[in-house]
């Protein structure tokens, strides 16, 4: 496996400073932001559609330094009903043409979630038992066979046109995938070029085993994220991990990203990879480094030490 890097973190140096940083940290592979719900502080994704030379300028930078595009990540919610998924949605069909101009054959995304039925104006992420209250059921139903499905069957013609081989949905909260169960739903439904960006920080907070996940998983593990979560031991034990509170929040929330290692010690890391190897994934594991416990340097260069101890490569 190859170690890579979600630029994000680096939102605020400029493209080539970022590029330096990363090529300092001895990094040869980035994953970048298109739009959605990052603000692509790397990309101009209008720019590249249209300018050869804008195309060709980016390209160069990255080949100065050694350093290969592995993604191109344009998460958001494209089944949301109003503006927002409409403006998530061009997005997406953006990066699709911007992939394949520039030859990049995996996309990060996640799966959307739809509201819950055709009057409402909001998505509505339903994690309760749809035995009662009944209309629960019903949501649900809706949500994935009058939304989600139709338009993924759509989406997945278009990045197939497109070159695009790898489509990979992070199983993040508050999205109609989240966990490999329902990874597969849609996965059975539209193709197997729908798999998940397998992000272990979400699985354990939502109470899963991301080691017994990457079994499940298979050949449906299209990208990892190197991610880590503590569980807030004195917080969680008396309040669950069900959290509302700010991200920012650190002192006060059930459980936190934090910088890899500060979550799950390294021997986990090590079996976590060797199963994830042992499945048949012998892609980039980007670092997404959102640990608001410490700076973004310290944060980087924790997770990039840890990595490179535990990365079957």
């Amino acid at each position: 496996m190859k170690l890579s890097f979600v630029t994000d973190s680096l939102g605020h140096l400029p493209f080539e400073e970022m590029l330096d940083y990363v090529a300092a940290l001895g990094i040869e592979y980035v994953e970048m932001t298109t739009g959605g719900w990052s603000k692509a502080p790397h990309l101009n994704l209008d720019e590249l559609l249209t300018s050869d030379n804008r195309r060709n300028d980016f390209l160069n930078a990255l080949e100065r330094r050694n350093i290969k595009l592995c993604a191109l990540n344009c998460s958001g919610n494209p089944l949301d009903p109003g503006d927002l998924g409409k403006r998530h949605r061009e997005i997406i069909d953006k990066t699709i043409e911007l992939a394949q101009l520039l030859g990049i054959k995996k996309i990060i995304m996640m799966s959307g979630l739809p509201a819950g039925s055709r009057d409402d104006k909001v998505p509505n992420w339903i994690t309760y038992t749809v035995s009662w209250p009944p209309e629960l059921k019903d949501i649900l139903e809706y949500q994935w066979n009058d939304v989600a499905i139709p338009y993924w069957k759509s989406l997945v013609k278009r990045a197939e046109t497109a070159g695009i081989e790898k489509i990979a949905l992070e199983n993040f909260s508050s999205q109609l995938v989240y966990n490999p169960e329902t990874l597969f739903k849609l996965r059975n439904a539209v193709g197997p070029i729908v798999g998940l960006n397998l992000d272990p920080s979400h699985l354990i907070w939502m109470g899963a085993d991301p080691i017994l996940a990457a079994r499940e998983l298979g050949d449906a593990i299209h990208h990892v994220h190197g991610k880590d979560v503590r569980i807030e031991r004195n917080l969680a034990a008396v309040n669950g991990v069900l959290e509302t509170k700010e991200v920012e929040d650190v002192a006060n929330r059930a459980w936190n990203y934090v910088a890899v290692g500060c979550g799950q010690d390294l021997q986990w890391w090590k079996e976590f990879f060797s199963v994830v190897k042992m499945m048949g994934y012998d892609g980039e594991v980007s670092l997404e480094m959102e640990d608001l416990t410490m700076s973004v340097e310290a944060g980087i260069t924790m997770s990039v030490e840890a990595l490179n101890q535990t990365l079957v490569f």
